[in-house]
């Protein structure tokens, strides 16, 4: 891999740091019915480690010119499928893993965390994701109401899972070295979710209470009947001149419920 031409427009940074992998890998609860899947194994630093926890790993790779130094991970366990993972049928795919408990473990390129996130979530029932991300972000991801890092973000992924933090990942753990600094977050899905009399529209009302940052919800929430919003949030001892940012998940669950 020395003469390796990294492509910034694929966030290629890869792990050198063998502490660091270990702790992604150890940090995982696998049991025998477990699947993991893995995006951007990149030269297969991690990759090496998961296949020897004995349970079926798909990994998905864009960049074909890894396919050399990922064959010569040889393990009957292993799937590599070349492809860019936010254009795959991922329903597809896992409709042979049926019954499987659904792991992601992978350090994620950065440029696209969310969206990769994101898809897992919507078409997969995955209970639980080690990922490594951008420090900024992954703070964001676990932030509580109050915090200058909370968002409609955080509130969507705290809806569905308890998140902590792994280890924090100096720059120096990466070749080539990237900018910032890094964080393994893990997430582990919730047993029972919050009601909700809508979940899409719940998440569209989350994101419009905190369109614009600094402004308040009477703002923020124009298109909403701003009486009804008013009266559901006295129930809570809040009221319109609150910012998102002051609102709990459940706060956002108990207003949204009552306005639907």
């Amino acid at each position: 891999m020395d003469n390796f031409n990294f492509k910034k427009s694929l966030g290629q940074n890869f792990l050198i740091d063998n502490n660091i992998r270990e702790k992604i890998v150890s940090s995982a609860s696998i049991e025998d019915n477990s699947l993991i899947i893995e995006v951007g194994p990149g030269n297969g630093s991690i990759t090496k480690l998961l296949v020897k926890l004995g349970v079926e790993v798909i990994a998905f790779e864009i960049d074909t010119r890894l396919k050399d130094e990922l064959d010569k991970i040889e393990s009957d366990n292993l799937t590599v499928i070349y492809d860019d993972f936010l254009s795959v049928d991922l329903k597809e795919v896992l409709s042979k893993y049926k019954g499987k408990k659904l792991h992601l473990i992978a350090n994620l390129p950065y440029y696209i965390t969310t969206p990769i996130i994101t898809k897992v979530i919507n078409e997969t029932d995955v209970s639980e994701m080690i990922i490594m991300v951008q420090k900024e972000v992954g703070d964001r991801f676990k932030s509580m109401p109050g915090s200058k890092d909370y968002n409609s973000l955080s509130v969507y992924l705290q809806y569905y899972f308890d998140i902590e933090k792994v280890c924090l990942v100096s720059k120096s753990c990466f070749v080539p070295k990237p900018n910032v600094d890094s964080i393994v977050v893990k997430f582990t899905r919730k047993k029972e979710l919050l009601k909700l009399k809508d979940k899409e529209l719940f998440f569209k009302f989350v994101r419009d209470a905190f369109k614009q940052k600094r402004k308040n919800l009477r703002n923020n929430l124009k298109e909403y009947d701003l009486e009804k919003v008013e009266e559901s949030l006295n129930k809570i001892g809040k009221d319109l001149t609150y910012r998102a940012e002051q609102l709990s998940l459940e706060d956002f669950v108990s207003v949204f419920n009552e306005i639907c």
